[in-house]
């Protein structure tokens, strides 16, 4: 006999609800609908991050339930924040604020819906709670007062409909209401912004989507069928968190699971350019995985790679490869499109061309301390990209990146203009896409040329928690451990980077992170085979001479650390004392000084 008996547990619910949402369909309904669209991105994501489910959404609500009432209040925290970063970018008729109520209580399962008091008193809170601003009830607040860094200021007991007590509710603190953010002065006011014109069915067909095909099990075995599957699904998932193209879905995809059809025929079917296809093989204890990308257009084969393992914890083997080819296909689809476009110059150029050529010219550029033309030409087709279409937030990013170039290779003629456009675009893409790791890795940079080292670090986490395949997150979160003097933590992050981008065009900056972290753990021979891997890659950096001629001092090979210094001092004419180094360089991190102890072994004499 069935137990009839409703099943109940404990839950923490989370109830969100946009601000005056009928009157912004009375005003204009195409315009509401496409901004609550790029808002639910913003919310979903980050209950879905922190380890909620959204059962219940209606017109402009949002219902969700989180195990934990700690990552309910994360999830709320981070997405207030992120619709107020995108609020401040976007033109008035575009911002939209929310309501939230957070409660934690029994909750009857019924499916996949929740019902009863714990639901309810979520519900009965979001209208009490001010726009834009987060209302907790006391049970949700004592739970979690002592476990976050979070400021709560009581709004006292509310009648509820339909509930016996009243309530008690505490208001969440965000940063404009009390925790202490730095803000910079260009974020106060939001300057003008032009609404993203809608893309035409044409512009976003230039964009091309990559399907990835179910992975060969060549074993034989059908119950290691799992296993190849699994790599494919996992690629999938990689691929995804680039958002740089369209990913075909695993449902698609895996329509075509051994029907053995032509390449171009299977690609036009799933409306993708690119084609990733591979094969799985175990034997004993090993396996050999193989994975290739293919231009299913021009049916030229791009890039292919083979990976032999033990089998000793299948799970990692798995997450490494569909890992590594996430980090390998996405650089390679965009250096063919660059080329593509290169090569057929079309006359009427869509923004995602326009940005494209801008990549392309950012990263083919020859780049020396003080000059970098091919910095010019990448912001003008990046620029072009923006006024083509205000939404494309990876142009925002990348002309955002361009800040920080000129930044760390000293070309920007006013300091203080290059700080503020680099935040400013950073944050215009961030508003168009909350988990864009570009943007997120800008700012990380942005808040190090800051001195704000702690937010540098919160912004690098962020990066690499969006994209886990995207060496810049990894790569500014090893700068922020260096900055912070955990050189013993930036090193494997460094060495991490390096495994997942072995021929990145920017490879050298992460060789100097790995010469950094060397340098601050005193190995010094480790740290000058990372410097000369770093001047292999980019001869032209005149300061990676004098961070060599440093790691020669210390190891006190003298004669070469003498003839390193005599090119360093002949690209820095002006640097005469130590404060003309730390100006250069850092003045209060511990490694300027281990620099400069290193010069002044290598023959240094600066003045007093």
């Amino acid at each position: 006999m069935s137990d009839s008996t409703p099943r109940r547990k404990l839950a923490a619910i989370l109830v969100a609800d946009v601000v005056g949402f009928s009157k912004k369909m009375g005003e204009d309904e195409n315009r509401t609908l496409r901004n609550l669209k790029a808002c639910r991105v913003i919310t979903d994501s980050a209950i879905e991050s922190n380890h909620g489910r959204v059962f219940g959404s209606a017109g402009d609500s949002v219902i969700a339930e989180f195990a934990s009432p700690v990552d309910a209040i994360v999830a709320a925290v981070e997405f207030q924040k992120n619709l107020r970063d995108r609020n401040e970018v976007v033109p008035s008729e575009d911002q939209m604020l929310f309501r939230v109520g957070l409660n934690l209580g029994d909750v009857i399962v019924e499916g996949d819906n929740l019902f009863g008091d714990g639901v309810n008193v979520a519900a009965r809170l979001e209208p009490l709670a001010e726009a834009g601003s987060i209302l907790v009830s006391g049970k949700f607040h004592e739970e979690v007062r002592r476990k976050l860094d979070l400021g709560f200021v009581s709004k006292g007991a509310q009648e509820m409909k339909n509930i016996e007590e009243p309530v008690p509710t505490f208001k969440v603190l965000l940063g404009h209401e009390g925790e202490q953010e730095a803000t910079p002065a260009s974020a106060a006011a939001p300057s003008p912004s032009v609404s993203a014109p809608e893309q035409t069915p044409a512009a976003e067909a230039k964009v091309p989507a990559i399907a990835v095909l179910p992975f060969t099990n060549m074993g034989g075995d059908p119950e290691q069928e799992y296993f190849a599957d699994g790599i494919t699904e996992d690629i999938i998932t990689n691929l995804s968190l680039w958002r740089i193209f369209p990913v075909i879905s695993r449902n698609s995809s895996f329509a075509f699971r051994g029907q053995g059809q032509n390449l171009k025929q299977v690609a036009s079917e799933l409306g993708a350019r690119y084609i990733v296809e591979g094969s799985v093989r175990k034997g004993g204890n090993r396996v050999r995985i193989t994975a290739q990308l293919i231009d299913a257009d021009e049916d030229h084969h791009l890039w292919s790679e083979k990976w032999d393992r033990t089998l000793e914890d299948i799970f990692e083997v798995q997450d490494e490869v569909s890992e590594a080819v996430a980090a390998r296909v996405a650089p390679a689809i965009a250096g063919k499109e660059q080329s593509r476009i290169k090569r057929n110059r079309p006359d009427n150029l869509s923004a995602w061309e326009k940005y494209q050529q801008g990549l392309r010219c950012l990263h083919e550029r020859q780049r020396t301390d003080y000059e970098d033309s091919g910095l010019t030409e990448a912001k003008l087709h990046l620029e072009a990209a923006i006024a083509a279409d205000d939404s494309l937030a990876d142009a925002h990013a990348h002309l955002a990146l361009c800040g920080v170039v000129e930044l760390a290779q000293r070309l920007a003629k006013d300091r203080a203009q290059t700080m503020s456009l680099m935040f400013d675009h950073a944050r215009k893409a961030i508003s168009r896409d909350a988990e864009n790791t570009t943007a997120l890795s800008v700012l990380s940079a942005y808040y190090l040329f800051n001195g704000e080292i702690q937010n540098c670090y919160d912004y690098a986490q962020r990066a690499v928690k969006s994209n886990p395949s995207h060496i810049m997150g990894y790569q500014r979160l090893g700068m922020a451990l260096n900055r912070m003097d955990r050189f013993e933590q930036a090193e494997p992050v460094f060495q991490k980077t390096l495994k997942l981008s072995p021929v990145d065009p920017e490879i050298w900056v992460i060789h100097v992170g790995c010469f950094q972290a060397f340098m601050g753990q005193a190995q010094y021979q480790n740290a000058l085979e990372a410097c000369d891997r770093a001047i292999a890659s980019n001869p032209r950096m005149g300061n990676l001479h004098g961070f060599r001629a440093a790691a020669l001092g210390h190891l006190e090979r003298f004669d070469e650390a003498q003839k390193e210094l005599a090119i360093y001092l002949e690209a820095r004419p002006n640097l005469k004392t130590r404060e003309d180094f730390r100006k250069l360089f850092f003045r209060t991190w511990v490694l300027t000084d281990i620099l400069i102890e290193g010069l002044i072994k290598a023959g240094w004499e600066p003045e007093a």
